[in-house]
């Protein structure tokens, strides 16, 4: 683990665990941040609530419960040291002159591609783990001069190359959702930290789905902006074709005010011109309920997939394409013509990715390494990305026949879109995010659709959809038109006010008096049978101590814990006891249904001997 601290003026990462300072307040003290939008962080301090000074504190207290404690999220690379500074240069300008804005000491992150002067960039390399850039990112930049609190840097996919969050620096990111999976990537520390509650948005980053992947396996809003809508001066590429960088939030209010503070023209980004004469006064006084209403949303199911591990995402972006036909949407399906051959082929990641990076570093003068290909000699990345890097670091140029045939189909496809809304008067294509739930760590994750708003350059937002049954996010993707952010952001507005789908996950929970709630303990008795339960809610561990008393010649044949049906005992669950034990210690991992279950009172502890082969007696598991 890694964590940045001053040495002689300089940063040096030190093999450490990656945690704040105490808060400086009393732990009672601290602000309650959790699910806390920024205009409700912003009323906070302006009806003396709460200072920028006590936002940070509570937000390190939240990361010091949960990301290296706790269910060990792992989503935040190092911690701003001047942010409780920064922050009180904010309050006194507060007291002085007012507030600047709706960001105006509100506490934010930013994914570790971003340029920080204050702060190494890595891009998640092992081997850039002590860059230090000499200026702000142009973004990081607007978000400083809007007012806000640059809190620290989030984790990411190894140089961005990809969409589970592993990296050398690093190792794994969890999903606060369900520990065992992954948070998407690359911008999956920001997905999974904003979606915990450890800062109030963050920065994300997007070539191919990296904002919206980690939007959608996080329950969060996340928008890839149309090709030149902001600027990328001093973020680290992957692909200077595709890159996009932009914020992620649990809100579309949130992310319109993200929106507002960061987007605009960047004489050092030649591409934000075109983006100028787009940019609306303000994306958040855009938003107006009713969104839905009279909006035309083509379905492209061609991109549903028809694979049986894709059907449990399509019914639950199917219902809520539903919900928003109940909000006053015209929902019709729609085709593309030549949609998958024009999308086969069209990335060109690997075309551009080495050359992009090796331009990059040649900027930074303290770069401990110059080139994709000595990352991989001096062996500084990690296992899963070697296959990758490798194949990425074999073109020896970057006009080759494929990459200009590959901007061939980009071009041919953004028409075909473009055409296709315009002809069919459609305001949005709908597709779900990922075709599939994130998937478990050290897997793969399949049926990604990121690569149509990449390929074509239009903007794409995803929102949250719904939940699968073991209580996993779902993302819908909404595609535009060039610059139609504003529609996209209605859309998903009028969805949000509707259906309010934002669900809080359940692995940081508010916090206890300045810390994580600690395990609840408690004990039933079911006929023969006893236990002790320990249940630790951030982690989602049922801890027990089981015994019974069996007389004579009885035996144990099994104690288990089961879900009810009505007044029907329903399918076993967990084994407490086996045949012929009488006591056993042991931990039950609750996850999904199961933990919602057992939090809702609807699990039962059920005694069978072999004297009552159909039970001895049940009760229930009610945790305090």
């Amino acid at each position: 683990m890694f964590v940045a601290v001053a040495m002689a003026g300089h940063w040096s990462p030190l093999v450490a665990q990656r945690a704040p300072a105490t808060p400086a307040q009393p732990a009672a003290a601290l602000f309650d941040a959790h699910e806390r939008t920024i205009l409700e962080l912003q009323a906070a301090q302006a009806a003396g609530q709460v200072t920028s000074r006590g936002l940070v504190d509570a937000y390190l207290a939240r990361i010091q419960a949960y990301d290296q404690a706790g269910p060990r999220l792992n989503a935040i690379v190092m911690l701003n040291p001047r942010a409780r500074e920064e922050a009180e240069a904010l309050d006194r300008e507060r007291a002085d002159k007012g507030a600047r804005g709706p960001l105006h000491g509100i506490p934010v992150l930013i994914k570790d591609n971003y340029d920080t002067a204050g702060m190494p960039t890595s891009g998640g390399a092992l081997g850039l783990a002590t860059m230090q850039p000499a200026a702000d990112a142009y973004q990081v930049w607007k978000l400083r001069l809007a007012g806000a609190v640059i809190l620290g840097k989030t984790t990411m996919h190894e140089l961005a190359a990809g969409i589970t969050t592993i990296s050398s620096l690093t190792g794994q990111t969890r999903n606060p959702y369900d520990l065992m999976r992954v948070p998407g990537g690359s911008s999956g520390g920001t997905g999974a930290a904003v979606g915990a509650s450890f800062a109030a948005a963050g920065m994300g980053s997007d070539t191919c789905g990296s904002i919206r992947i980690p939007a959608a396996n996080q329950n969060l809003v996340g928008l890839r902006g149309t090709h030149g809508l902001s600027s990328r001066t001093g973020v680290m590429p992957l692909s200077s074709t595709q890159d996009i960088a932009g914020p992620l939030a649990r809100s579309v209010t949130d992310l319109a005010i993200m929106l507002d503070a960061t987007v605009g023209p960047d004489p050092a980004d030649p591409i934000t011109a075109e983006g100028a004469s787009h940019i609306p006064r303000s994306y958040r006084d855009g938003l107006a309920v009713g969104g839905l209403k009279g909006a035309r949303i083509g379905v492209l199911r061609a991109l549903f997939g028809t694979a049986p591990e894709d059907d449990e995402v399509a019914a639950i972006v199917r219902k809520a394409l539903d919900g928003m036909k109940a909000q006053g949407a015209e929902v019709i399906d729609i085709t593309v013509p030549g949609l998958d051959d024009l999308l086969r082929d069209s990335s060109v990641i690997a075309d551009e990715f080495k050359f992009d990076l090796a331009d990059y570093l040649a900027k930074q003068p303290n770069a401990p390494v110059k080139s994709l290909g000595e990352i991989i000699d001096r062996g500084l990345h990690h296992d899963q990305l070697d296959a990758t890097f490798r194949l990425r670091n074999s073109p020896e140029k970057r006009e080759t026949e494929h990459y200009r045939q590959a901007f061939v189909k980009r071009r041919a496809l953004r028409a075909a879109v473009l055409a296709t809304l315009e002809e069919q008067r459609i305001d949005a294509l709908a597709y779900p995010t990922l075709r599939r739930k994130p998937t478990l760590i050290g897997e793969a994750q399949g049926g990604t659709n990121c690569q149509l708003s990449a390929t074509t350059g239009l903007p794409a937002i995803s929102m949250p959809a719904g939940f699968t049954s073991d209580g996993l996010p779902i993302g819908l993707e909404l595609l535009g038109g060039a610059f139609t952010e504003p529609t996209l952001l209605n859309l998903a507005y009028g969805w949000e006010q509707a259906a309010t789908p934002r669900r809080a996950p359940f692995s940081t929970p508010p916090l206890v008096n300045g810390a994580a709630p600690l395990p609840v303990t408690f004990a039933i008795a079911a006929g023969p049978g006893a236990v002790k339960f320990s249940y630790d809610r951030t982690t989602g561990t049922l801890r027990y101590d089981a015994s019974a008393t069996i007389k004579g010649d009885d035996r144990v044949l099994g104690l288990t814990i089961q879900r009810s049906v009505g007044d029907k005992p329903g399918p076993i669950i967990a084994q407490l006891l086996a045949p012929n034990q009488t006591a056993a210690t042991g931990t039950v991992p609750m996850r999904g249904r199961d933990r919602e279950d057992l939090v809702a009172g609807t699990l039962f502890v059920h005694v069978y001997t072999r004297q009552a082969p159909l039970g001895a007696g049940r009760t229930q598991i009610k945790v305090p």
